[in-house]
C-alpha cells in the first residue's frame, strides 16, 4: 500500500514534522525510517515516510491552522507525488 498526504501545519518545519508524525501515529502507522525535505524560503516541503503500512509521503504547507489527510494511491501515482514536489523544491 502507498501513501500519500496533505497537512496544513501552524507554526515552521519542525511543527511540521512532529504533527505530521503524530498523525501518523494516532493513524496506526509506525514510522520505520523518515525523510524530510523543505527549502527555507518556502512555505512548504516534503516527508517521505517507510512504515509498517508501506510508504507514505506527506506534503506539507503553513497556515493558520491545523489539517491532516490520507489517500491511498498506486505507485506509480506516489512516485508521481514524490517527483513533482521534489522538483518544485528544487527549483526545476
Amino acid at each position: 500500500m502507498s501513501v500519500i498526504g496533505f497537512a496544513k501545519v501552524k507554526g515552521g518545519p519542525e511543527e511540521a514534522l512532529a504533527f505530521i508524525l503524530e498523525k501518523l501515529r494516532e493513524n496506526g502507522f509506525k514510522v520505520n525510517f523518515y525523510r524530510h525535505y523543505w527549502v527555507g524560503d518556502m512555505p512548504f516541503g516534503l516527508v517521505v515516510a517507510e512504515t509498517n503500512k508501506g510508504k507514505v509521503a506527506i506534503r506539507w504547507y503553513l497556515g493558520e491552522s491545523f489539517s491532516f489527510k490520507l489517500e491511498e494511491v498506486s505507485e506509480e501515482a506516489f512516485e508521481e507525488f514524490v517527483d513533482e514536489t521534489l522538483d518544485y523544491l528544487g527549483g526545476d
